[in-house]
């Protein structure tokens, strides 16, 4: 964890005391609470999107793979028993949407699905900053999302149990991580830091989450590992509640309580940060869509084109696969921070967006790696080193962007918009992440050389992009670029 601590005075502007709590770790302890209530809903999120693309790909469409594929083609035998997408809800309504092949139809929808999560947080932004507040908010999109977890467990309501995590996540997401920020008063240096630690909670539930959902689902069935995702959310949400006396007041309960006018119109200031803040989500597009194929299609070479090893007679399910990124987030995020800390002692810290411009050069550089693994494993399989060590340089790029991109908005926009804002943060998510399922049709159509190699040329590009407009950007955002 950071161990930035800033001195704090004895009352804080944003109204909260400081507590013991604070003066030993540095930091409030909302931020404790907001730590594990994310860890519990990115338990339950990433639990139940490491299952997404095998479910459908390896059950849920084994009936379409069977008839377009031939039986011997499957990873799994024929005589198994497995799902039938026309028993789901809707089906036929989105089935004329997509490709023929399930494999493609699979990447397809996994695609959609993690890019439509990112699209509602925007929604979910504008409810908390003009209506709800961002607590009620929070409750709301955790009960949506518990509520989904547990109809995933019932196959043919598959597409109704989607929805509800897609609305539920929209109110859940931007309203916690602007809370985060909500916790420091402006100009505070700890906020970077807090946001590295929050970032490490997200983390922590999504490498914790697939030893418990994806061996569950290996050992006693799929429906069994999304009901262990439910589970998860729903003690996100008691921490969430039970915790509450230590955040912040919601901005909107703030205006409420000081019976404060109608804010004016956004100045021009702070429509040119806004619209820099715009620009920097569209940039980070590419960077989304290449990093998320490692739910896609790193997945599914995990899956059919590693050797994993068997340790006291049980096979280590290539779900597990999922932990490693998370793994290496809440090893090397407090490694990177005092990194940065110490060139900032020294004058020599890159700025946001340049973290950012490395970040994206560094995811590219990490599918080297696996162009090196295709031509040497070839058709058939090979070691666990050629999508770990792609992971863990892919893992390096995101801590570079990621969490700094988080703290950034915090810290730039217009306070009466910030859930807003956080939420359009979050669209660049959902256009990269709906991007990339399209990008993983590519990966049966092309040689796994080729298509590896398009992800390296994106990734390098996306940085250059960013490198140019680095200096513009850092103007408009006032400096705090």
């Amino acid at each position: 964890m950071s161990t930035a601590t800033a001195s704090a005075p004895s009352q804080e502007p944003t109204g909260l005391p400081v507590t013991a709590f604070e003066r030993r770790f540095g930091h409030p302890p909302g931020l404790a609470i907001l730590f594990f209530a994310e860890m519990w809903e990115r338990f339950s999120y990433y639990g139940m999107r490491g299952l997404l693309k095998l479910y459908m790909a390896n059950y849920l469409f084994v009936a379409l793979r069977e008839t377009y594929q031939g039986c011997r083609q499957l990873p799994t035998p024929c005589n198994l028993v497995a799902g039938n997408p026309h028993t789901v809800i809707g089906w036929d309504l989105i089935q004329p949407l997509l490709s023929s092949n399930p494999g493609e139809q699979a990447s397809t929808l996994y695609g959609w699905y993690t890019g439509l999560v990112y699209l509602t947080p925007f929604f979910g932004g504008i409810l908390a900053d003009k209506y709800l507040g961002q607590r009620k908010a929070v409750v709301v999109g955790g009960l949506l999302m518990a509520a989904g977890h547990f109809v995933m467990a019932i196959e043919n309501s598959f597409f109704i149990a989607l929805f509800l995590l897609i609305l539920g996540n929209g109110a859940f997401k931007p309203n916690v991580s602007t809370q985060v920020g909500s916790l420091y008063p402006a100009g505070d240096p700890r906020r970077d830091g807090a946001f590295t630690i929050f970032y490490m909670g997200i983390n922590l539930g999504a490498f914790l989450c697939n030893f418990v959902v994806g061996t569950l689902a290996v050992v006693y069935g799929w429906h069994y590992g999304f009901a262990a995702a439910g589970i998860g959310m729903c003690i996100g949400l008691v921490v969430y509640l039970f915790g509450q006396k230590y955040l912040a007041k919601d901005n909107l309960a703030k205006n409420a309580a000081a019976d404060a006018p109608k804010p004016a119109k956004l100045g021009k200031a702070e429509w040119t940060a806004v619209w820099a803040l715009v620009g920097l989500c569209l940039l980070n597009v590419v960077f989304w869509a290449v990093y998320e194929q490692q739910g896609n299609t790193m997945q599914t070479w995990a899956d059919e084109q590693t050797v994993w090893p068997i340790v006291f007679g049980w096979q280590i399910p290539s779900t597990f696969f999922q932990s490693f990124n998370p793994l290496c987030i809440f090893v090397f995020a407090p490694i990177l921070d005092m990194w940065w800390r110490h060139q900032a002692k020294k004058g020599t810290e890159p700025s946001s967006v340049s973290k950012m411009a490395i970040g994206c050069f560094i995811l590219g550089a990490s599918f080297i790696v696996m162009i090196v693994g295709a031509q040497m494993v070839g058709q058939g399989k090979g070691s666990l080193f050629w999508p770990l060590f792609c992971t863990f340089l892919l893992t390096i790029g995101e801590l570079y962007l990621s969490p700094i991109g988080l703290s950034l908005v915090t810290k730039v926009s217009p306070v009466r918009i910030v859930s807003m804002m956080m939420g359009m943060w979050f669209i660049s998510s959902f256009l990269g992440n709906t991007l990339s399922g399209y990008i993983g049709i590519l990966y049966t159509r092309w040689s796994h050389e080729q298509f590896f190699m398009l992800l390296t040329a994106m990734g390098i590009a996306a940085g250059l992009s960013m490198w140019a407009f680095n200096k513009p950007l850092k103007k408009a955002l006032g400096g705090h670029a």
